[in-house]
């Protein structure tokens, strides 16, 4: 794996960590995030409206119900949503914030990324913790390799 730039290695050096778009099934995306960043010592705190437990941790209606400092947040929702989680971290001055994106629009809209810029929030877009955060995976690998190739790697 290449050197890691340096937004996401500056969102990774902090360790407490929203991700917004859990769910209570657990085959999602923001789920496996979740647990990956659980277990490589990330203080984490799931995000979902619908939910009041995933993964065995106290879900939080929003970013608002989170206590304590956040350092970050990776967005795992819809993307009709992204806007809103964005807004959120704004107003607890969240100064990280990460898009997953594997293949397709993922959690990304004009309106999130535009909102974070108003913010001025840099924001990662696209990709996910799960191709940087050690060890990483064969799946992650090969999402990396794959992505890195069509120029959808974020830098």
């Amino acid at each position: 794996m290449p050197q890691v730039p340096g937004l996401i290695a500056d969102f990774l050096s902090g360790k407490r960590i929203a991700v917004a778009g859990v769910s209570r099934g657990k085959m999602s995306a923001a789920n496996a995030v979740f647990c990956k960043l659980r277990n490589s010592g990330y203080e984490v705190f799931p995000v979902n409206p619908n939910a009041s437990e995933v993964e065995g941790a106290t879900c939080y209606p929003d970013l608002a119900s989170v206590p304590g400092e956040l350092e970050g947040i990776v967005i795992a929702t819809h993307p009709n949503v992204a806007q809103q989680v964005v807004q959120q971290a704004a107003a607890r001055n969240v100064r990280r914030i990460w898009f997953h994106r594997s293949f397709g629009q993922g959690s990304v809209s004009d309106a999130a990324t535009q909102e974070c810029a108003r913010a001025g929030i840099p924001c990662i877009v696209g990709g996910c913790p799960l191709m940087y955060c050690q060890p990483v995976d064969f799946a992650h690998r090969c999402m990396y390799a794959w992505l890195r190739w069509f120029g959808k790697v974020p830098r």
